[in-house]
Parts: structure tokens; C-alpha cells; sequence
């Protein structure tokens, strides 16, 4: 069996998707926070972008980052809600070559401590695309915030034991 974990912190290279009809770059704190975690956490931050939340649209840009050679991590934060709008999971469960059940799953669990049952309209999830790990978590600050420091910060990290995704993705040249 594959080792899981190193005792060597390795920095991944992540790219940041918000996914809105209304945030910009002056307002998108959602990204901001993402980005600025995972720059604090040690990994690189390769690209920051803001789509529309349009099926096409979202996958077009996934698409680029999934086949880009350096990019081992997407974030996508917005579009995973019940409202017309929300295009998220339709756009990228297909791309998924293995899907992380227990991400959707446990995120909804701490979600629950914070906003009850309105957690059921949660559709984050998560999953692995050509060698590449893309999590969708909806689009409020306090959400990324939640899902960053409960889920994905540990398991981002190739040191955190039993296990995790970082010896799991593609190799980057350096």
C-alpha cells in the first residue's frame, strides 16, 4: 500500500474559482479568504478567478486548470446552493474521475453546528480530476472559512496523519 503521509510539508500549486453573478475583485472575500489561507498554510496560489455561474462557463475554466501541468488543486467557492442560478455541481461532477463522498458528507456536519437544518441546501462536494483535487463549497465567507479550517487545510497537508491527498495528485515540474 501507497504511504499517505511524509514527515516533509510539500506546498501545493492551487487555483481559486468564484463562482457569482455579483462578487469583483473588490468584493470577493469568499476567494480573498481562500487564497490567503492557503498562501498562509504554505502552498502556492497559481491563478485567482472570478465566472459567472454558468454550467458551460465554469467547466471551460476547470477544464484549463484540470489539463494545466502545474495546477494540483482547485477551490471552487459559490454556485452550490438551490436557487436557479446555482450551476456548481452540474458543471463539475462530470469531470470527476473519483468522487469524494465524505467531503459533501462532513462539511454539512459542521455546517449544521452553524446554520441547522439550512445546511440541507448545501451541495458541496468534491472530487479528483486527471490527477488534480477540486473541492465545490458554497459561496459565503464564513462557509470557505468552515470548510478551509475543518476539511481541506488537513488534508491539503502531506504531513497530516493517517492521511491525505497531497502525495495522491499529479507531480509538478519545479
Amino acid at each position: 500500500m501507497a504511504k499517505t503521509f511524509t514527515d516533509t510539508f510539500i506546498p501545493l500549486n492551487i487555483s481559486v474559482l468564484t463562482v457569482s453573478d455579483s462578487r469583483t475583485e473588490a468584493n470577493d472575500t469568499s476567494g480573498d479568504l481562500l487564497k490567503e489561507s492557503a498562501l498562509s498554510a504554505g502552498h502556492q496560489v497559481l491563478t485567482k478567478k472570478i465566472v459567472i455561474d454558468n454550467v458551460y462557463k465554469i467547466r471551460a475554466t476547470v477544464c484549463d486548470w484540470v489539463a494545466d501541468e502545474q495546477t494540483q488543486v482547485i477551490i471552487i467557492t459559490g454556485g452550490t446552493g438551490f436557487t436557479e442560478r446555482d450551476s456548481t455541481p452540474e458543471a463539475i461532477a462530470p469531470l470527476f474521475d473519483k468522487t469524494i463522498e465524505g467531503f459533501g458528507e462532513l462539511f454539512r456536519q459542521l455546517s449544521y453546528k452553524t446554520i441547522g437544518t439550512s445546511t440541507i441546501q448545501s451541495r458541496a462536494l468534491a472530487g479528483l480530476s486527471n490527477d488534480t483535487l477540486i473541492f465545490c463549497i458554497p459561496g459565503s465567507t464564513s462557509a470557505c472559512k468552515e470548510a478551509w479550517e475543518g476539511i481541506i487545510r488537513s488534508q491539503l497537508d502531506s504531513t497530516h496523519k493517517p492521511c491525505n491527498f497531497a502525495l495522491r495528485l499529479k507531480k509538478v515540474s519545479a
